[in-house]
């Protein structure tokens, strides 16, 4: 995989360009999945909540995946989960684990109606968020890719 060819001296390393470290983005990315199974964790505690047709229409997540905007993100990697590469690892696995298990413990339940924003894509239920999850780390993986290939030339 591209994460075990990144050498433990280059973890923390940003590109030649700028932009973010592998570490930075492992950070970001475990902070990301938290969030979202934390806010999901809480919301199916209660009956869902009617949200209009309108306000339930948003750009398709698969964009999340492509890289040709850059966008800020409101959620910038927390310098507290930065450390060593396979510490890092283990803590993004740890924090999967607890959204594979979430979504275990709710499938007999239609998570389709329960729902909460995003700042750039609006009102997603929790499907769109557990495919967001998954679109926004094939994102970043892209971005690792680059940083990778920009050492490389």
């Amino acid at each position: 995989t591209l994460i075990a060819t990144i050498q433990e001296e280059r973890w923390s390393e940003p590109p030649r360009r700028g932009g973010w470290s592998p570490g930075e983005i492992i950070a970001h990315l475990t902070m990301v999945e938290t969030k979202v199974t934390t806010v999901a964790a809480r919301i199916v505690q209660a009956p869902p909540i009617r949200v209009p047709a309108w306000k339930r229409i948003h750009v398709p997540i698969v964009f999340v995946q492509w890289r040709g905007i850059r966008v800020k993100t409101p959620i910038p990697p927390d310098k507290e989960l930065l450390g060593e590469k396979h510490q890092m690892l283990e803590r993004f696995a740890g924090f999967r684990r607890q959204t594979v298990a979430l979504l275990q413990e709710n499938q007999p339940r239609d998570l389709g109606n329960y729902r909460f924003s995003h700042p750039f894509f609006g009102s997603l239920n929790l499907y769109d968020w557990f495919r967001f999850l998954g679109f926004h780390e094939v994102r970043h993986t892209k971005q690792m890719q680059e940083n990778v290939d920009s050492r490389l030339k």
